[in-house]
């Protein structure tokens, strides 16, 4: 099965409508990648880039900046579907986040999920397609195998 969703963010110091925050910040590292970091995000997933496309459900989790080179973190979340032919079922994922360039491909492993998703396994492809100094935009393409 392939399912593709866009998660909106609006990134660490975009004020009181942030969806990621600090849970812990490093004094001396102004990234949230940063060694020893911790971030919390709750960001919509939605069924296009536009900001005005339907809702889905959230991409609910954490991260953990775990590179001594602050290049990228580990991330544990889960994909909570609140709409439509999944409402009610979630997807586990777990896997680095990297600090790279906009367009660059990055692959995480589903571990399991709930509901339409019990004993799904694969992984989750996503690309970073839009950037604004509030936003961020990624595009979630999931393969899942079920046992």
């Amino acid at each position: 099965m392939h399912l593709r969703f866009y998660n909106h963010e609006r990134i660490l110091g975009s004020g009181p409508s942030a969806t990621v925050v600090y849970a812990v910040q490093r004094r001396d590292s102004n990234s949230g990648a940063g060694f020893g970091n911790v971030i919390v995000y709750d960001n919509l997933l939605r069924s296009g880039v536009e900001t005005d496309s339907p809702i889905v459900g959230r991409n609910q989790g954490m991260g953990v900046g775990s590179s001594l080179a602050e290049n990228s973190g580990l991330t544990n979340f889960q994909l909570v579907f609140t709409a439509g032919k999944y409402n009610g079922s979630s997807l586990a994922l777990q896997g680095l986040f990297p600090v790279a360039p906009l367009g660059t491909v990055f692959e995480r492993a589903i571990t399991g999920g709930t509901g339409k998703f019990r004993l799904a396994r694969g992984y989750l492809l996503t690309t970073e397609v839009r950037a604004t100094n509030t936003t961020l935009t990624g595009q979630l393409d999931a393969y899942i195998t079920f046992r």
